[in-house]
């Protein structure tokens, strides 16, 4: 059987295993992520002397450059962490073990991840939003990432505001996108403490939230027409916003798309992931898996 090690490289901590699927992991280590020197050699230091490893998989924070033709190919693009930005990930690991490393964005991965073992299992179309320190979209067709002129940015997709919603915006490029009005960052800059801390606020800020996240996922329905959108990372977790975005998504797309998934409430076409926090460890699997077959 072959063996793979796995990246889930965030923007806060990085998650390192060794194994062939998600239930079959050798070795697992999560550590903060810090510089990229000392963030990149840590990973490096667990996967010594675990192996051999027939390919490792990077499902990395970005954006990224996954342009194989580009020289910048395997670096992180420009990015609000300090000292990230331009950072080589793909180079270090290459001369460290010499096997072939698959790369790409850590929604990309969990999508991949969640369509081989989770909650995308057996179809062909999904769609994973990680609702977090950021948001981010990861889109899986056929078992391919989707990339084109860059990656899906769909945390930066412009949205309508909840009409009683006068928050300026958190994100430093586009003030009000998505990820502006219903990350983490967003909720507790707005409300004065974080998600997980909003008490009496919290039915607020789920509406809030809500609002522009139904409206996206709508945008999502119209564009893309995924079997299934599964909606993870650690605000996704507050109470009702799971199924409060349900009810804006139907709202927005007002009756359009005929299809027996949403005339049932979308309550299994809208879900969370069946991984939880493997997503990105078993998207990390599938990374390395196509870059050994030379799939990637």
């Amino acid at each position: 059987m072959a063996l793979y090690g796995s990246i889930e490289g965030g923007g806060t901590k990085f998650v390192c295993a060794v194994g062939s699927t998600p239930e079959n992991l050798r070795a697992e280590v999560r550590f903060p992520t810090t510089t990229p020197d000392e963030t990149l050699g840590r990973a490096i230091e667990f996967f010594t002397g675990r192996g051999p490893l027939d390919a490792i998989g990077v499902a990395m924070f970005g954006p990224l450059v996954l342009d194989k033709e580009s020289p910048d190919y395997g670096r992180v693009g420009p990015t609000p962490k300090p000292d990230w930005t331009g950072a080589d990930i793909v180079g270090p690991l290459r001369a460290a073990f010499n096997i072939p490393i698959g790369f790409d964005t850590d929604v990309n991965g969990a999508a991949l991840g969640e369509g081989r073992w989770g909650a995308g299992a057996g179809l062909d179309h999904i769609v994973y939003i990680t609702i977090g320190t950021g948001i981010g979209g990861g889109v899986v067709n056929n078992e391919q990432p989707l990339h084109g002129l860059v990656h899906p940015e769909i945390g930066h997709l412009r949205v309508p505001r909840h009409p009683d919603d006068t928050f300026a915006g958190s994100c430093p490029f586009h003030g009000d996108c998505l990820e502006g009005l219903a990350s983490g960052p967003a909720i507790a800059e707005r409300w004065g403490a974080p998600a997980e801390d909003l008490g009496a606020d919290t039915a607020r800020a789920v509406e809030m939230a809500a609002y522009p996240l139904g409206f996206a996922l709508a945008d999502l329905v119209l564009t893309l027409s995924p079997e299934r959108i599964i909606l993870g990372g650690g605000v996704a977790q507050l109470p009702g916003l799971l199924e409060a975005t349900r009810r804006m998504m139907l709202d927005a797309l007002g009756g359009y798309v005929d299809s027996p998934e949403l005339e049932k409430g979308a309550c299994h076409y809208v879900v969370a992931p069946k991984l939880g926090r493997a997503s990105g460890i078993a998207g990390g699997l599938v990374l390395a898996e196509r870059a050994a077959y030379l799939l990637q």
